[in-house]
């Protein structure tokens, strides 16, 4: 890879979820959409936004909070892992591809290609990685989550071994030069710090209201006089306005490569630790924004029944969720789990995307390795839609 080559794949690491361009667009897009619009219009988008926030965004931060607390205080070091036992480097790879998040797959791939690692461990890690849609469903449903992770670990583990016996171990070996120093790394944004409070004065407050809305408990009438005014419905529509906005200046646009990074877990201050839940929680609301409002735009416009059209072409879900977990990135992956947290498609589904998608993990894969890249995510289908359509039939048909 020439110079040219590595500094356009940094900036689209810098910028996963796009230019900052789009971003601009994006945010002022849900901006006129909660002002300018018809009245019925724009309750429709108040109530989305409210519900995309206090539904989703302050669970996901607290589970990302829980998660790189974990990751802090136990200094976790994958890096080492991967060095030390590289006897059962598929094994190790499907659990770091399993864990919430892109960044264990990340480092995987980097692994092979500096040539530390075989094929198959990229196949584990491809096929059992369901990158930060993963904190989506742990925290909205975190039982399925561990059914997820247990399934793609499985998976992921068989299918990295089958890969192997195959092949052989050394069956596209990849090796460079170079270190992978061209991957973007967390970098904390000097500015973002003064947007710590007014994120926490938001989000602290909009996750007891999520708890309150889960026990069924109708947390307007915790305002006593205001609850006419629908104080939870503008708490979380300006939570989440607050979120993509920040999504749009900030440096850091996505999820960092530094996740599971032991030199990082070990020196990094609460501010540090606090921006990167703002950042990953941002990435993931955006996308969850995106979906809820796609949906029910599409439902005010056409009165098209999405749900509907899922239950008549049932068979044909499992496969559609496949073919989107191709798409590298983890936004299109965001949305298929919206849609089966929301009802719409069906555990089969999650469970095919889950399987099939690579998450952020593809993009390092694609600029150094475009033909390992190619044929591990075509090897990862295989499972994907034997795994999906199995639950399919045995459970759902």
């Amino acid at each position: 890879m020439n110079i040219s080559e590595k500094k356009a794949f940094k900036d689209r690491r810098r910028t996963p979820s796009g230019s900052r361009e789009l971003r601009v667009v994006i945010f002022l897009g849900l901006l006129c959409l909660a002002v300018f619009t018809p009245e019925n219009l724009r309750g429709i988008v108040h109530e989305t936004l409210a519900e995309a926030y206090i539904a989703v965004s302050t669970f996901v931060a607290f589970t990302l909070f829980l998660f790189y607390s974990i990751e802090h205080f136990l200094k976790l070091d994958t890096n080492y892992l991967l060095e030390k036992y590289e006897r059962f480097q598929v094994p190790i790879a499907a659990l770091m591809g399993a864990l919430p998040g892109c960044g264990g797959a990340i480092i995987v791939i980097t692994q092979y290609v500096t040539g530390r690692l075989g094929f198959g461990a990229v196949v584990a890690v491809l096929t059992s990685t369901m990158g930060d849609a993963a904190f989506l469903l742990l925290a909205q449903e975190p039982v399925t989550a561990l059914k997820i992770y247990a399934i793609c670990l499985t998976v992921g583990t068989l299918s990295g071994y089958f890969v192997t016996f195959i092949h052989g171990k050394d069956f596209l070996k990849h090796k460079v030069d170079t270190k992978p120093h061209f991957l973007h790394t967390f970098e904390p944004d000097p500015h973002l710090w003064l947007l710590h409070t007014p994120w926490l004065l938001f989000m602290i407050p909009g996750l007891a209201l999520g708890i309150g809305n889960a026990l069924q408990i109708d947390t307007n009438e915790w305002f006593g006089t205001l609850a006419e005014y629908d104080p939870t419905t503008w708490i979380g529509m300006l939570g989440a306005l607050l979120c993509v906005g920040i999504w749009t200046t900030a440096k850091n646009a996505g999820p960092s490569l530094t996740n599971l990074s032991g030199k990082l877990t070990e020196t990094h201050g609460f501010k540090i630790h606090l921006e990167r839940v703002m950042i990953d929680t941002n990435f993931v609301t955006v996308w969850v924004i995106v979906a809820f409002l796609a949906y029910e735009l599409a439902m005010h416009f056409s009165g098209f029944d999405l749900a509907g059209f899922f239950a008549v072409w049932a068979p044909l879900t499992p496969l559609i969720a496949v073919l989107i977990g191709f798409v590298p990135g983890c936004g299109p992956q965001i949305v298929v789990t919206t849609l089966y947290l929301t009802g719409i498609v069906p555990f089969s589904a999650q469970i095919g995307n889950a399987i099939s998608n690579d998450g952020d993990a593809l993009f390092p894969a694609i600029a150094l390795a475009p033909r390992a890249a190619v044929l591990a995510t075509a090897y990862t289908a295989v499972p994907a839609l034997i795994t999906a359509y199995g639950y399919y039939f045995l459970f759902e048909l």
